[in-house]
């Protein structure tokens, strides 16, 4: 595996940057220790500018090239954030942070593009800009749009974005992209139900909004199964009940909440119209009332079909062509990276992190073994992308 060799010196000093980042964990754009430690390195890696507060707590390095002839600028995005989860593992560098851990591997994200970063900035072997994005609050917070809304690729003048992702289960040394569709659009469902409360013992002189809760979360499935077509997706799932107060009192209310997926925009529109058909009219016949409300999130991340395959080229000259997986099937997590490449074309990686817990598990870790496979990945896209 053709490692770069600075990058296997930097190792060491990468994971620990990556430990440092695992013990502090910050929230959404509460991120405000990792943004000031990343902007300090990237200063003393002697970036041409360090610019802090983009999306309100996102950090954006700008690398110059030993020559400007090409014009293009091409960015990299990690995450900093974490999640609000208690860690389970027994580690030196175990969470500090009470209720909060980085279990998707934000840590590891943000230290191989600050390893490549100290790497590039040392070389600058390349024709161009390279634009190193530090960006809060992927996890439900829509950080990559915040810094969009705040200019960011229109004040750097960027041309492509580029991301990378940890993916517990796939060995460490190998890749995984497909061009298209290839994480969900994720949108927030919330419906309100109204009945009639009374006594537990005397129903029919109530509307119960639980009885009628249980039918819509049952109801709502067929959504999937029978208007969705077969060769699509779509996820819906009720993740929350709140309802009653006592076991003796049918409540005058509940409400549910969960999540649609969908991999198609079209797909998406049908979910949202039938899901709200089919909420109202099933309260309805059980004379109760039904609000219904659907918020869009992250859209479909759609990978650009010539930058997909650039970025398989540049996986296969560091794991290899037989470690490349270049039809990744598509997943139905989300990702906010999504808005970025709307904005702009590029494409989104993933790098295998060895057999670990899975995402957003309490026993979770970033393998430090995929740091110079990741961080190698990082250094020759951009001195291929911009050839001195």
């Amino acid at each position: 595996m053709p490692i770069v060799n600075r990058v296997a010196d930097l190792h060491s000093d990468i994971t620990a940057w990556r430990r440092d980042l695992h013990a502090h964990p910050e929230i959404l754009y509460e991120v405000h220790r990792t943004a000031a430690s990343v902007a300090e390195k990237l200063k003393a890696f002697g970036c041409d500018e360090v610019v802090p507060g983009i999306g309100k707590t996102g950090v954006v390095g700008v690398i110059r090239g030993r020559k400007q002839g090409s014009g293009k600028t091409v960015a990299l995005r990690a995450d900093m954030d974490a999640l609000p989860i208690t860690e389970l593992n027994d580690l030196p560098y175990k969470s500090t942070t009470p209720g909060a851990m980085h279990a998707c591997g934000h840590d590891g994200h943000t230290a191989m593009l600050l390893g490549a970063a100290r790497y590039l900035a040392e070389t600058r072997n390349f024709d161009g800009t390279v634009v190193v994005v530090f960006q809060p609050a992927e996890e439900g917070g829509a950080g990559a749009r915040a810094m969009l809304e705040d200019g960011m690729a229109e004040r750097f003048g960027i041309d492509e974005f580029y991301g990378m992702h940890n993916y517990p289960g796939m060995p460490v040394g190998e890749f995984g992209i497909n061009s298209g569709p290839i994480m969900a659009a994720a949108d927030y469902v919330t419906i309100d139900i109204e009945g009639y409360g009374g006594h537990a013992a005397r129903p029919h002189l109530t509307i119960d909004p639980v009885l009628v809760g249980a039918h819509i979360i049952t109801g709502i499935q067929s959504v999937v199964s029978r208007n969705t077509d077969p060769l699509k997706s779509a996820v819906v799932s009720i993740c929350v009940v709140e309802a009653g107060s006592a076991d003796n009192i049918i409540p005058q209310s509940v409400r549910l909440r969960g999540t649609a997926r969908t991999l198609d925009d079209k797909v998406q529109d049908m979910v949202e119209a039938n899901l709200a058909r089919l909420v109202e009219n099933t309260a309805a016949a059980f004379g109760a009332k039904a609000k219904f409300t659907y918020r869009r999130n992250y859209p479909v991340l759609v990978n650009h079909e010539a930058e997909t395959g650039f970025a398989a080229s540049v996986a296969q000259e560091i794991a290899g062509k037989e470690r490349v997986n270049t039809k990744l099937p598509p997943m139905m997590g989300a990702e906010d990276f999504s808005f970025l490449l709307r904005k702009r074309p590029g494409a989104f990686i993933w790098v295998g992190n060895g057999d670990t817990a899975g995402l957003h598990h309490p026993r979770y870790n970033f393998n430090d073994d995929a740091i110079p496979v990741g961080t190698s990945y990082w250094v020759r896209l951009v001195e291929t992308a911009l050839p001195a």
